[in-house]
């Protein structure tokens, strides 16, 4: 277990915070009664966590393959982190989370960049002090990221946990958000107002001491005016990073407790805030990391206080429980996603913020069996834009709706909103820049289903830009469907059109489990051939697999290696005949196919044929590169030669963005002239990453 806070460390707090999460979620989603009781927020952090973990893995892989010693530095480590928590947050937990990260990046970031100007070479760990000055700048910048912060939520924990590392370290922290913290003000969760609620189980002042406790956290101690950078903590006697983070975790846990006694919501139910809980899960495993010593559950989710009922899923009956850990299912259950995370405690009340049309069809009943408005629905979308348009932006969502929360930087943002009006929040996307992964969640569509989660939504959950397609239309179940994951628009277009639910991959963005399950929602079908098409989703998709079976729907999954591979299971589909038949014919099909794919080289790198230089074709098959060319054309000749040799009835070529048609022209002559009694047909992939994909059946 490594006790420096290094790329390693990072790559370890990842794999212990997607286990803790995995082990909580079930309890967290529990809990998630602010401000429409949805119960989606452990489930959020899964999959925004899981996310991020993938992005860190590739971010170790990609400096393999420059050689066998080569490792990430911190500062990319955490930015890995934070790039793949960004692309896959999911609801407010999820975003928010992501803008930590990238608070914590931006400080590691300055770290290094003081170093090369010291002349002190690469960054490859940082110590106690450095680390509570990230921990403050990712307090600072999540709440800047709300348009409307709200004590006694993630805001609140984050802060608290912050202000606990500081004093840990021992180094007055400066320059990251000098001022007081946002929403203190009067009528959106003042921090005295809220701390006085004595009868609520908090303390009188309590929510007042934790404000000051911030605000002297993030005051400058040297005059230094906000957002100057400060060099500090790298001046500062070394504090023992493990230390530290055991203090933030153990600032974190204090601060939940008194969550319950911030919001009359979470006094009603006797729960502590769920995107703190999970907030605290995340901070536990980094504890975990850094000093090797387990972290122990800081409280039930679920804990009464007087005259109130902690209440489970779909029990507003239930009775005052006693105080104790959510019960660990026999083995970690592969999270559901869920279009929509109604966790979003972190904008104002939806009763104190009148919807547009003065209230909405979707009215949920909250834990205590009152009803709920607020606006009706989530939207959530990936947007790339400029730092102005997103300022116009900001202003336009808010007064669309509650619940805003925009984070990210350089180019690329996440947008949660919870909007009356669907259209127009997306319009304003769409104004802005170019926004992409979209998905529209009816809140009451998804409290129905967590009701009843073993009922499909009677209406589509999501709609998908280009990442997704499928049948989306909820009448009767089909009796079954294939599911598949594609590199391309065009394989995309052609698969949706063979009647097949698609799932669209970007470079370096590879879904989730949840977006998996969501595709498998989508095809609403009683039963359902998966096909990943990558051998690095094999896992994801036997996790999404699993979840849906325990929905009650019969998933097989088939593990394609390339997507050639599943073009050729999909071909010998056929509805008609028994499962199981299906089933095996398209298994066999699938291996029965050889792949083989062309790339560009980046840089300069050993591979098994030997030296490759930036620029140089590169032919691998089955995954390993046999061929380096100077010229696509030739190398995939060769590349075809060898694969012909041993045989083969049908040759496919999908060809890649940008490659000229008269590419497959001139491969299906030279196959014809040198291979007899083999046929050849070509698709239009549009793929951005490979040149041209080939399949040899």
């Amino acid at each position: 277990m490594p006790h420096t806070f290094d790329a390693e460390a990072v790559r370890t707090w990842c794999g212990l915070a997607l286990e803790a999460l995995g082990r909580a979620r079930e309890g967290i989603d529990a809990i998630n009664v602010y401000p429409v009781a949805d119960g989606d927020t452990g489930t959020n952090l899964y999959l925004t966590v899981e996310s991020a973990a993938h992005a860190v893995g590739a971010a170790f892989n990609g400096h393999a393959a420059t050689g066998t010693a080569s490792r990430p530095s911190l500062g990319d480590a955490i930015g890995a982190m934070a790039h793949g928590a960004l692309i896959g947050a999911h609801g407010n937990s999820g975003t928010i989370l992501a803008q930590m990260l990238r608070g914590m990046a931006d400080v590691l970031a300055e770290q290094h960049e003081a170093s090369e100007a010291r002349d002190a070479g690469d960054v490859r760990h940082a110590g106690g002090a450095v680390l509570s000055r990230a921990l403050l700048r990712a307090a600072d910048s999540a709440r800047n990221a709300v348009a409307r912060p709200v004590e006694g939520t993630v805001l609140t924990v984050a802060a608290s946990a912050a202000a606990a590392a500081a004093r840990a370290a021992g180094v007055p922290p400066t320059g990251h958000g000098a001022s007081a913290p946002r929403g203190s003000e009067t009528g959106h969760g003042a921090a005295t107002a809220q701390g006085a609620r004595a009868g609520n189980g908090a303390a009188a002042g309590h929510g007042a001491e934790r404000a000051a406790a911030y605000g002297a956290a993030t005051a400058s101690g040297d005059g230094a005016a906000p957002g100057a950078r400060d060099t500090s903590a790298t001046r500062s006697p070394a504090a023992p990073v493990g230390a530290v983070a055991r203090a933030a975790y153990e600032g974190a846990c204090a601060a939940l407790e008194a969550t319950t006694g911030q919001l009359d919501v979470l006094a009603r139910a006797g729960v502590v805030d769920a995107g703190g809980y999970g907030l605290v899960t995340v901070l536990g495993a980094l504890a975990e990391t850094l000093t090797g010593e387990r972290t122990t559950a800081p409280t039930s989710p679920l804990r009464p206080t007087p005259g109130s009922h902690a209440l489970g899923p779909g029990r507003p009956d239930a009775e005052p429980r006693e105080r104790r850990r959510p019960a660990a299912p026999p083995a970690p259950l592969p999270p559901a996603e869920r279009s929509a995370d109604a966790d979003a405690p972190y904008g104002a009340a939806a009763s104190e913020r009148a919807p547009a049309d003065g209230g909405h069809s979707g009215q949920l009943a909250g834990c205590d069996g009152e009803p709920i408005t607020g606006p009706a629905y989530e939207v959530i979308y990936l947007l790339e834009a400029d730092d102005t348009a997103v300022a116009r932006l900001r202003a336009r969502l808010d007064a669309l709706g509650d619940s805003l929360v925009i984070v990210g930087g350089d180019g690329l943002w996440n947008v949660h909103v919870h909007v009356d009006d669907a259209g127009a929040a997306v319009e304003a996307g769409i104004q802005a820049g170019r926004p992409y992964r979209l998905r529209i969640t009816h809140f009451g569509a998804a409290a129905e289903r967590r009701l009843n989660r073993e009922t499909p939504p009677r209406e589509p959950k999501r709609t998908d830009g280009p990442r997704g397609t499928g049948h989306g239309a909820r009448g009767e179940r089909a009796a079954r469907s294939v599911v598949l994951v594609v590199p391309g628009d065009g394989l995309a277009a052609l698969c949706a059109e063979a009647g097949a639910t698609v799932v669209t991959t970007r470079p370096g963005e590879p879904p989730a489990s949840g977006e998996l399950v969501d595709a498998i929602r989508r095809a609403h079908a009683h039963e359902v051939v998966l096909l990943p098409n990558d051998a690095e989703l094999r896992h994801t998709a036997a996790a999404a697999a699993a979840q849906m079976r325990t929905e009650g729907v019969r998933v097989a999954l088939i593990p394609t290696r390339s997507v050639v591979q599943g073009i050729a299971a999909l071909a010998v589909h056929e509805e008609d005949r028994r499962f199981d038949e299906d089933v095996v014919a398209m298994t066999s099909a699938a291996g029965a196919t050889r792949y083989a794919e062309l790339a560009v080289a980046e840089r300069q790198s050993w591979t098994m044929a030997g030296v490759c230089q930036a620029g140089d074709v590169l032919g691998l098959i089955d995954g390993d590169v046999v061929v380096i060319g100077a010229d696509l054309l030739a190398t995939a000749r060769t590349v075809l030669d060898r694969m012909l040799a041993a045989g083969g009835e049908m040759v496919t070529l999908v060809l890649g963005a940008g490659v000229p048609n008269n590419l497959a022209e001139r491969l299906e002559e030279h196959v014809r002239e040198r291979h007899l009694a083999v046929d050849t047909v070509n698709y239009r992939g549009e793929q951005p990453s490979a040149p041209l994909l080939i399949g040899i059946e």
